[in-house]
């Protein structure tokens, strides 16, 4: 395993951070082996969300850190402020009742780095900004950022942090993978992928802040199932909806492509091309079992020269 550095978190940060989707309460039996190879592997760092399963996400989460004492040792990413069916939760008080939601839940004294889950860019950043900061000095969290939050409001988030003194963001977690986004997945979804946002992934290398970047296979996209030649196969499939374009079918091409001359597979291609970028990244993956997240990382020993980065790209 790899591992870099947040500002702010007092621990290493394994470089793939294992998302706890799948993680609930009710059957532990089947989560905590999962999470126990995993973490046997050297992937110290968890993705969690206040939204996930009703709470029992962050339950299932804390039962298996504390069971195990090793809080000292994994670094846990937290999120809130979701909005639901009845509005928008980017409020100073909703960030408040989430994040006391999840240390109860949790059962912890805090969390390592917490990203709200959502934006509300009718919302000045001032109030957002200012909450954030009053957690984060009373202990409950060590570090912050936003979660589908666009580059041009992380920015704005951060021009009033040096305008006013606090503390900005530190971290982004948009969607990123070899293919691009044409369609969100669910609303209020942010992407950084393809030629639309070369400017923001500019802006991200600028500033240095840390991406922990979603659904590095595009949803199943790049799970090595889908070909040109099944496609119609997957017609329902959310990833489909959210990721089938010619240009995208002609980057699944290559994919194949360059894995079979490597040797490797698709999915380990897919995320060795994001960890071969030239940005602060964290990819996020979803491993159902230790063994799946122990292939995917093997993404971390492969390099891909700046014409295979662009060849994959179609850019060449």
């Amino acid at each position: 395993m790899q591992y870099g550095t947040v500002s702010g978190v007092t621990k290493p940060v394994s470089r793939l951070v294992q998302g706890t989707v799948m993680v609930g309460s009710a059957e532990p039996d089947m989560y905590m082996p999962l999470l126990d190879d995993v973490f046997e592997q050297g992937c110290n760092t968890f993705d969690t969300a206040h939204i996930y399963n009703g709470g029992e996400n962050e339950r299932g989460v804390g039962r298996w850190v504390n069971s195990r004492g090793i809080r000292d040792k994994v670094v846990i990413i937290g999120k809130g402020a979701h909005h639901n069916p009845d509005r928008k939760r980017v409020t100073p008080y909703d960030i408040t009742a989430d994040i006391c939601d999840s240390l109860a839940r949790f059962k912890f004294d805090y969390i390592d780095l917490y990203l709200l889950h959502r934006d509300d860019p009718s919302v000045p950043v001032g109030p957002i900004v200012e909450t954030l900061n009053e957690h984060m000095k009373a202990g409950r969290i060590h570090a912050f950022g936003g979660s589908n939050w666009s580059a041009a409001r992380v920015r704005e988030a951060n021009t009033y942090a040096a305008e006013h003194g606090p503390t900005p963001f530190v971290a982004s977690s948009p969607q990123f993978s070899l293919v691009e986004m044409i369609q969100e997945p669910w609303e209020g979804c942010i992407s950084i992928g393809g030629p639309k946002s070369v400017s923001d992934r500019a802006w991200y290398r600028e500033q240095g802040l840390h991406l922990f970047t979603w659904s590095a296979l595009a949803g199943g996209f790049l799970s090595g199932r889908l070909t040109r030649a099944n496609a119609s196969e997957h017609a329902e499939t959310l990833y489909h909806q959210s990721y089938m374009s010619p240009a995208n079918l002609d980057r699944l091409d290559r994919a194949f492509e360059l894995a079979k001359k490597k040797g490797i597979t698709v999915p380990q291609l897919a995320l060795a091309w994001l960890l071969n970028q030239p940005l602060n990244l964290f990819p996020l993956v979803a491993a159902y079992s230790g063994e799946e997240f122990r292939m995917l990382s093997k993404a971390l020993e492969i390099k891909l020269t700046e014409e295979e980065l662009a060849w994959l790209e179609g850019s060449a």
